[in-house]
């Protein structure tokens, strides 16, 4: 089958849903009050109730005011906590998630591998992942490695099982089009399948990547050796009952967190505007 009838084929396709989905028209949401009203006052309540229970309890949580003069003091030591963290969420959630797409690839090309495969991924991801953490440590060492293994663990079941979701989830119709076509393999794979999958590929990718902060953290609780991160901030401040420096540095992990799901949020709207709307992630 040549390139040239695959894309045509394809492209065909994409401009019948194109003309089905219509042109969409309104305000942008950041423009609509009933879109950021309801977060603000949330908000505004959540920090009144913040303020209230510092100033009555001050041993319990800092002041808003103490936090963000702490970030603002020390934002050298918070800057470098924040890097090393950073290089953990980036390099592990890499690793985690191309590791559960390609698997999920693998799977369904050769469901044999899935009956051999998944019940072995399935007892990894339901074991705590406070108790693999010092092992790794002993396996590999006091540096970055455990962390990094960590955070890809953490991310990887949630790409495995969307990604091989919407590897499956293809219209019947263009997949009978592709094999009357006698398409191969990798051209169903390339056309159709891969394309088609990029929805539910970026609905995982928003459970992964807030996970990828989560489990940074944790293997920062639980990984001994290098003092470094925001989350060795969090456990060494608390030892030393700094309610401020803590705060601080949850809140950053929470900032990151956010900001991951912002960008997650822009790249998608840019690579799949053909999409109708969001997939509901699984796992």
């Amino acid at each position: 089958m040549s390139d040239i009838t695959i894309r045509d084929t394809t492209a065909t396709i994409a401009a019948a849903t194109a003309r089905a989905a219509g042109p969409r028209r309104g305000m942008p949401p950041w423009l609509r009050w009933g879109s950021w009203v309801p977060t603000l006052i949330t908000f505004l309540i959540a920090a009144v109730l913040w303020q209230v229970i510092a100033w009555t309890n001050p041993y319990v949580l800092p002041s808003l005011g103490d936090i963000g003069a702490s970030l603002i003091g020390d934002a050298s030591m918070y800057w470098s906590n924040f890097l090393v963290t950073l290089l953990e969420v980036v390099v592990g959630a890499a690793a985690g998630i191309l590791a559960g797409f390609l698997l999920a690839v693998v799977m369904t090309e050769f469901q044999i591998i899935e009956r051999a495969v998944m019940p072995l991924v399935i007892i990894v991801m339901v074991t705590p992942i406070v108790a693999i953490a010092p092992a790794l440590v002993v396996a590999f060492g006091f540096g970055m490695v455990p962390k990094f293994i960590v955070t890809g663990l953490v991310v990887f079941f949630p790409m495995l099982v969307n990604s091989l979701a919407g590897l499956r989830d293809v219209d019947q119709r263009a997949l009978d089009v592709f094999t009357t076509l006698h398409a191969s393999r990798w051209e169903i794979f390339r056309e159709l399948r891969f394309p088609g999958s990029m929805p539910y590929v970026f609905a995982g990718l928003r459970i992964a990547l807030p996970m990828a902060v989560v489990g940074a953290a944790v293997a920062e609780f639980v990984a001994a050796g290098q003092q470094a991160g925001l989350g060795s901030l969090v456990t060494t401040s608390a030892a030393q009952a700094n309610l401020p420096v803590t705060w601080g540095a949850i809140t950053l992990l929470a900032i990151t967190g956010v900001l991951l799901i912002v960008l997650l949020a822009l790249v998608r709207r840019r690579l799949l505007w053909w999409s109708d709307g969001e997939v509901t992630a699984k796992g």
